[in-house]
């Protein structure tokens, strides 16, 4: 299997909890869904998949406070198939009649660095090879390429990216030696810290009605680990 490594940065993060309702409160640190949203978003084909593997938080798990104009309402799903069965309808959203402020608890000036493995699927060709999409991602990768922009769970919270090829847990002790004993005990270090259920990933396999999946992790010396999907640590 291809395993790759990047690192991300970007200066807000949210990665929502689904019991918070109303106001938009993230988790302490990245979800493995968003991990495999970042790899999608440098490459995805129907012939690969990429599995999350492990999280380094290089930075220490920081907050802000953030009051925003969100939207109340989407458009309702039935005036959307009537528009399109009659080929005209109203879709408009009028956002001076819709807006509705909110506050959020984001994760401020995160920096991550994601490993993943590249699998392929039982849609790939004969001549869909491993080596070929490696190649390809390193190299759009590299370059800085994307399909589209990758974020840290909000759209609105882009962030950069960097192709690491030597993935290496001293780099994250490296990086994690100089904090405050509170930024350490965050990050777990010494001792393993657990973070609580958290979303893993969305399952598909009844697309009508795809269902959430959770684990619980710890966090230890900055490192999380990520159970495979089919392991026992991962529940629907």
């Amino acid at each position: 299997m291809a395993h790759f490594c990047l690192e991300v940065t970007g200066n807000f993060a949210c990665f929502t909890r689904p019991e918070m309702k109303s106001e938009r409160v993230s988790y302490d640190v990245i979800t493995p869904s968003a991990v495999r949203a970042i790899f999608e978003s440098l490459l995805w084909k129907p012939a690969i998949r990429w599995q999350p593997e492990k999280i380094e938080v290089l930075s220490p798990i920081r907050w802000i406070s953030i009051r925003r104009n969100e939207l109340g309402s989407v458009a309702p799903a039935g005036t959307i198939r009537s528009a399109m069965k009659k080929g005209s309808g109203n879709l408009g959203i009028y956002i001076e009649e819709d807006r509705q402020q909110r506050a959020g608890l984001f994760l401020r000036d995160v920096r991550y660095r994601l490993t993943a493995r590249m699998e392929l699927t039982e849609k790939a060709d004969t001549d869909d090879t491993r080596m070929k999409f490696s190649e390809m991602f390193k190299r759009r990768a590299s370059k800085g390429q994307c399909i589209n922009q990758p974020y840290l769970g909000c759209r609105e919270f882009a962030c950069h990216f960097q192709l690491i090829e030597e993935n290496s847990a001293n780099e994250t002790a490296a990086a994690l030696k100089n904090l405050s004993p509170d930024d350490q005990r965050l990050l777990g270090m010494p001792e393993k810290r657990p973070l609580g259920w958290m979303l893993y990933d969305m399952d598909y396999t009844d697309t009508a009605m795809p269902s959430p999946r959770f684990f619980n992790p710890c966090i230890e010396q900055g490192i999380i680990i990520i159970p495979a999907p089919n392991s026992k640590e991962v529940r629907g």
